[in-house]
């Protein structure tokens, strides 16, 4: 049976149409209206708040707990600070990604871990001969997305604190409706953006609190639906989607690298010694085979397949997600993950792995398009990632 977050009374009664999705063991909601365009609007014009309760979260503490985590992800914890979080992935002893998240320090010897996918067992492995715990909060601890460019005068309203100097990827401490809460500036959307972590038992006030003050600025409750194309436009990865787990992968094949996955800024290949260092040292000296980067659909292109069958172009409404082959010369060079028309940037957008010599800026490649249940190729540029990103993210 599938478990409810703490705000479900709260978002169960905003479900227009019952559209629920399983996520990590939870009904999370795709959309609360019956289409998703005003929560996408909200996220790029005022702020929308997301229940991103499903993550799951663990609490690392003790005099090894960095020590740890420095052995597990690919970032130097050494180097991070009290009230700092890092953005990172985790690999296998392959120098294969297993899974990426954020990991917070709290205090000198505690941090917060958050991921995607369940990953108690294997920080528990790599815990062996050291002195700290690992607890599983991820049904204890509920979280909060409020993303937007007005996401700030909000969460100050609701907190009756100044955050202004609170820098990205920092956390600091405050109270919503009387309950202390941790404030990130963090966020899956490319945007401005917090996300506010909470007791469990003490959430429904902090739910309140911020549609309260929110209110007079646009605040909307949004789902899933409108997360997927702001993270698409943001050049943000899906597991499962984007890449997969190296636990899960069943050849070789399938597994990447956090080279091939353009997260070579992530890896601190200066540390002594973490999960997969040697063959990440070997693969940035050789350059990875790889890279993921976004491709954009030529508009002319795509309007001339569907006028040789008598038709408009057909755009998607949602982000999709599949598996759709890339040409060079009528040669196979790579394949989008996920892709989507973006109604801020008025553009077709996909996130992509390309082979090395074609995963340069600028690349002219073809996509795979079906029209009219026949499969066409449109012409279309490999771009840097993100697509979007404006400077009120990190002012």
């Amino acid at each position: 049976m599938l478990k409810e977050t703490p705000f479900h009374p709260r978002t169960s009664a905003l479900m227009e149409g019952f559209a629920w999705r399983r996520w990590a063991g939870y009904t999370a909601a795709s959309v609360y209206e019956l289409t998703h365009e005003r929560e996408y609007h909200a996220v790029r014009s005022s702020a929308a708040l997301f229940d991103v309760t499903p993550l799951y979260k663990y609490l690392i503490r003790g005099r090894d707990a960095a020590r740890l985590l420095d052995r597990v992800v690919t970032r130097d914890i050494a180097k991070c600070r009290v009230g700092q979080v890092l953005y990172t992935p985790w690999c296998d002893g392959r120098g294969k990604v297993i899974d990426d998240g954020t990991v917070s320090r709290l205090d000198e010897t505690t941090f917060r871990m958050t991921a995607a996918d369940p990953n108690i067992r294997w920080l528990q492995l790599n815990a062996s001969g050291l002195e700290c715990t690992i607890e599983d909060v991820s049904d204890r601890i509920a979280a909060l997305s409020l993303q937007g460019p007005l996401s700030r005068v909000i969460l100050e309203h609701a907190c009756e604190q100044d955050l202004a100097a609170l820098k990205f990827f920092r956390l600091t401490t405050a109270k919503i409706s009387g309950v202390t809460v941790t404030i990130s500036r963090t966020g899956y959307t490319g945007d401005l953006g917090y996300e506010v972590w909470v007791d469990g038992a003490r959430a429904l006030p902090v739910w309140d609190g911020l549609i309260a003050a929110g209110r007079d600025y646009g605040i909307t409750p949004a789902g899933l639906l409108a997360l997927d194309l702001v993270r698409n436009e943001a050049g943000l990865l899906l597991i499962d989607v984007d890449y997969i787990s190296a636990h899960h992968t069943l050849i070789e094949s399938q597994t990447s690298t956090p080279y091939e996955l353009s997260l070579g800024w992530t890896v601190a290949l200066d540390k002594e010694r973490f999960n997969g260092r040697d063959a990440l040292v070997a693969e940035a000296a050789r350059g990875p085979a790889w890279r993921f980067m976004g491709i954009e659909v030529d508009w002319d292109a795509l309007e001339r397949l569907y006028a040789d069958v008598g038709l408009p172009p057909k755009l998607p409404t949602t982000a999709w997600r599949a598996s759709v082959p890339l040409y060079v010369g009528g040669v196979q060079v790579g394949y989008a993950t996920s892709g989507c028309w973006s109604p801020l940037l008025k553009r077709y957008i996909a996130l992509a792995h390309l082979e090395g010599p074609y995963g340069q800026p600028d690349t002219v490649v073809e996509m795979e398009i079906t029209v009219e249940h026949r499969r066409k190729r449109a012409g279309a540029t490999v771009r840097a990632l993100p697509f979007f990103n404006p400077p009120r993210k990190r002012a």
